[in-house]
Protein backbone atom coordinates (compact mmCIF):
# COMPACT_ATOMS: atom_id res chain seq x y z
CA UNK A 1 0.00 0.00 0.00
CA UNK A 2 0.80 3.62 -0.38
CA UNK A 3 1.80 5.79 2.44
CA UNK A 4 -1.18 8.22 1.71
CA UNK A 5 -3.86 5.46 1.20
CA UNK A 6 -2.13 4.07 5.11
CA UNK A 7 -3.08 7.40 6.38
CA UNK A 8 -6.21 7.85 4.60
CA UNK A 9 -7.33 4.54 5.85
CA UNK A 10 -5.87 4.80 9.27
CA UNK A 11 -8.30 8.07 9.47
CA UNK A 12 -11.39 6.61 8.32
CA UNK A 13 -10.83 3.03 10.50
CA UNK A 14 -10.74 5.55 13.51
CA UNK A 15 -12.98 7.85 13.15
CA UNK A 16 -15.59 4.44 11.85
CA UNK A 17 -14.45 2.80 15.00
CA UNK A 18 -15.39 5.56 17.06
CA UNK A 19 -18.31 7.22 15.08
CA UNK A 20 -20.05 4.17 14.02
CA UNK A 21 -18.52 1.10 16.06
CA UNK A 22 -17.37 -0.60 13.08
CA UNK A 23 -17.01 -4.81 13.51
CA UNK A 24 -15.91 -6.76 10.87
CA UNK A 25 -15.53 -10.56 10.69
CA UNK A 26 -13.78 -12.87 8.82
CA UNK A 27 -11.20 -10.77 7.85
CA UNK A 28 -8.90 -13.80 7.74
CA UNK A 29 -11.28 -15.22 4.39
CA UNK A 30 -9.54 -12.43 2.46
CA UNK A 31 -6.45 -13.54 0.51
CA UNK A 32 -3.24 -11.46 1.43
CA UNK A 33 -1.84 -11.59 -2.07
CA UNK A 34 -2.73 -12.96 -5.48
CA UNK A 35 -5.94 -11.79 -7.13
CA UNK A 36 -9.61 -11.62 -5.62
CA UNK A 37 -12.38 -10.20 -6.25
CA UNK A 38 -14.55 -9.10 -3.00
CA UNK A 39 -18.26 -9.09 -4.04
CA UNK A 40 -20.50 -6.67 -1.59
CA UNK A 41 -23.93 -5.90 -1.26
CA UNK A 42 -24.81 -1.97 -1.66
CA UNK A 43 -27.09 0.12 0.34
CA UNK A 44 -25.35 3.32 0.71
CA UNK A 45 -22.43 5.22 -0.67
CA UNK A 46 -20.48 4.95 2.33
CA UNK A 47 -20.17 1.08 1.47
CA UNK A 48 -16.66 1.56 -0.54
CA UNK A 49 -15.43 3.59 1.91
CA UNK A 50 -16.13 1.59 4.63
CA UNK A 51 -15.12 -2.03 2.63
CA UNK A 52 -11.19 0.12 2.19
CA UNK A 53 -11.33 0.27 6.04
CA UNK A 54 -12.84 -3.06 6.79
CA UNK A 55 -9.79 -5.02 4.25
CA UNK A 56 -6.48 -5.57 5.19
CA UNK A 57 -4.56 -4.74 1.75
CA UNK A 58 -5.54 -2.39 -0.72
CA UNK A 59 -8.86 -2.44 -3.02
CA UNK A 60 -9.24 -1.49 -6.43
CA UNK A 61 -12.75 -0.14 -6.86
CA UNK A 62 -15.01 -0.52 -10.36
CA UNK A 63 -16.78 3.19 -10.04
CA UNK A 64 -19.92 4.33 -12.09
CA UNK A 65 -18.56 5.99 -15.12
CA UNK A 66 -20.29 9.09 -14.08
CA UNK A 67 -17.90 10.03 -10.81
CA UNK A 68 -15.16 10.33 -13.20
CA UNK A 69 -16.87 12.97 -14.53
CA UNK A 70 -17.14 15.61 -11.46
CA UNK A 71 -14.26 18.27 -10.98
CA UNK A 72 -11.98 17.46 -8.10
CA UNK A 73 -14.11 14.36 -7.25
CA UNK A 74 -13.00 12.74 -10.60
CA UNK A 75 -9.43 12.97 -9.80
CA UNK A 76 -9.87 11.21 -6.55
CA UNK A 77 -11.92 8.48 -7.45
CA UNK A 78 -9.66 7.86 -10.55
CA UNK A 79 -6.68 7.34 -7.92
CA UNK A 80 -8.48 3.85 -7.06
CA UNK A 81 -10.44 2.76 -8.94
CA UNK A 82 -11.42 2.33 -13.10
CA UNK A 83 -14.91 3.16 -14.60
CA UNK A 84 -17.82 1.09 -15.79
CA UNK A 85 -20.52 1.80 -17.40
CA UNK A 86 -23.61 0.33 -15.02
CA UNK A 87 -26.28 -0.50 -17.14
CA UNK A 88 -23.85 -2.48 -20.04
CA UNK A 89 -20.36 -3.53 -19.03
CA UNK A 90 -17.66 -2.05 -21.75
CA UNK A 91 -15.53 -5.37 -23.12
CA UNK A 92 -12.43 -2.77 -22.21
CA UNK A 93 -14.24 -2.48 -18.93
CA UNK A 94 -14.25 -6.32 -18.42
CA UNK A 95 -10.30 -6.82 -20.17
CA UNK A 96 -9.08 -4.13 -17.55
CA UNK A 97 -10.65 -6.19 -14.18
CA UNK A 98 -9.38 -9.12 -15.84
CA UNK A 99 -5.82 -7.76 -16.47
CA UNK A 100 -6.15 -5.93 -13.22
CA UNK A 101 -6.94 -9.85 -11.18
CA UNK A 102 -4.06 -11.48 -13.11
CA UNK A 103 -1.76 -8.49 -11.97
CA UNK A 104 -2.35 -9.66 -8.04
CA UNK A 105 -4.91 -7.00 -7.38
CA UNK A 106 -7.64 -7.32 -5.57
CA UNK A 107 -10.86 -5.40 -7.14
CA UNK A 108 -14.21 -5.06 -5.11
CA UNK A 109 -17.40 -5.25 -7.18
CA UNK A 110 -21.04 -4.43 -6.34
CA UNK A 111 -22.93 -7.11 -8.13
CA UNK A 112 -25.89 -5.50 -7.97
CA UNK A 113 -24.95 -2.64 -10.13
CA UNK A 114 -26.41 0.08 -7.66
CA UNK A 115 -27.94 0.96 -4.47
CA UNK A 116 -31.14 -1.36 -2.66
CA UNK A 117 -33.08 1.54 -1.06
CA UNK A 118 -34.26 -0.90 1.29
CA UNK A 119 -31.42 -3.00 2.02
CA UNK A 120 -32.88 -5.78 0.44
CA UNK A 121 -30.08 -8.22 -1.77
CA UNK A 122 -30.85 -7.50 -5.07
CA UNK A 123 -30.41 -9.78 -8.32
CA UNK A 124 -26.59 -9.46 -9.86
CA UNK A 125 -25.65 -7.68 -12.95
CA UNK A 126 -24.31 -9.88 -15.65
CA UNK A 127 -20.72 -8.27 -15.58
CA UNK A 128 -19.52 -9.81 -12.20
CA UNK A 129 -20.42 -13.32 -13.94
CA UNK A 130 -18.21 -12.60 -16.72
CA UNK A 131 -15.57 -11.08 -15.07
CA UNK A 132 -15.01 -14.61 -12.48
CA UNK A 133 -15.65 -16.79 -15.07
CA UNK A 134 -12.92 -15.55 -17.42
CA UNK A 135 -10.64 -14.76 -14.92
CA UNK A 136 -11.23 -18.15 -12.62
CA UNK A 137 -10.19 -15.96 -9.69
CA UNK A 138 -12.31 -16.42 -6.16
CA UNK A 139 -14.42 -14.56 -4.81
CA UNK A 140 -14.77 -13.64 -1.43
CA UNK A 141 -19.10 -12.66 -0.61
CA UNK A 142 -19.45 -9.29 1.31
CA UNK A 143 -22.57 -8.17 3.45
CA UNK A 144 -22.24 -4.63 4.75
CA UNK A 145 -24.68 -4.17 7.58
CA UNK A 146 -25.64 -0.97 9.05
CA UNK A 147 -24.87 1.71 6.52
CA UNK A 148 -28.46 1.97 5.22
CA UNK A 149 -29.04 3.34 8.31
CA UNK A 150 -25.81 5.53 9.05
CA UNK A 151 -26.31 7.21 5.42
CA UNK A 152 -30.01 6.30 3.88
CA UNK A 153 -30.29 7.18 0.27
CA UNK A 154 -31.56 10.89 0.10
CA UNK A 155 -29.72 11.39 3.98
CA UNK A 156 -27.49 14.36 4.12
CA UNK A 157 -25.88 13.59 7.83
CA UNK A 158 -23.68 10.44 8.97
CA UNK A 159 -25.79 8.62 11.56
CA UNK A 160 -24.28 7.61 14.42
CA UNK A 161 -25.24 3.84 13.66
CA UNK A 162 -23.43 0.68 14.36
CA UNK A 163 -21.66 -1.05 11.19
CA UNK A 164 -20.95 -4.60 10.23
CA UNK A 165 -18.95 -6.28 7.39
CA UNK A 166 -18.72 -9.81 7.39
CA UNK A 167 -16.40 -11.59 4.48
CA UNK A 168 -18.11 -15.22 3.93
CA UNK A 169 -15.96 -17.89 2.77
CA UNK A 170 -14.09 -17.72 -0.95
CA UNK A 171 -16.42 -18.89 -3.63
CA UNK A 172 -13.45 -21.15 -6.02
CA UNK A 173 -14.31 -21.56 -9.74
CA UNK A 174 -12.75 -24.77 -11.05
CA UNK A 175 -14.68 -25.47 -14.30
CA UNK A 176 -13.49 -24.91 -17.33
CA UNK A 177 -16.46 -23.16 -18.50
CA UNK A 178 -18.00 -19.66 -20.13
CA UNK A 179 -21.54 -20.24 -21.47
CA UNK A 180 -24.01 -17.58 -20.62
CA UNK A 181 -25.60 -20.28 -18.48
CA UNK A 182 -22.51 -20.44 -16.39
CA UNK A 183 -22.17 -17.16 -15.85
CA UNK A 184 -25.47 -17.05 -14.32
CA UNK A 185 -25.14 -19.38 -12.07
CA UNK A 186 -22.22 -17.75 -11.08
CA UNK A 187 -23.74 -14.44 -10.16
CA UNK A 188 -26.72 -15.92 -8.54
CA UNK A 189 -24.26 -18.11 -6.87
CA UNK A 190 -22.68 -14.81 -5.58
CA UNK A 191 -26.06 -13.14 -4.32
CA UNK A 192 -27.15 -16.04 -2.49
CA UNK A 193 -23.50 -16.29 -0.20
CA UNK A 194 -24.33 -12.63 0.55
CA UNK A 195 -27.96 -13.55 1.52
CA UNK A 196 -26.82 -16.53 3.65
CA UNK A 197 -24.89 -13.88 5.27
CA UNK A 198 -27.72 -11.34 5.53
CA UNK A 199 -29.67 -14.18 7.09
CA UNK A 200 -27.02 -15.54 9.66
CA UNK A 201 -26.55 -11.94 11.56
CA UNK A 202 -30.15 -11.05 11.62
CA UNK A 203 -31.02 -14.55 12.81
Amino acid sequence: MSFIYLICRAILFIFFKIFNRIEVIGAENVPLTGGVIVAANHVSYLDPLVIGVALKRRATYMAREGLFKILLLGAFVRSFSFPVKRDRPQASTIKEAIHRLKQGELIVMFPEGGRSVDGRVLDAKRGVGLIVAISRMPVVPTLIKGTEKALPVGAKFLRPVKITVIFGNPIEIDKEETDKQFKERISNGIMEAIKHLKFKIEK
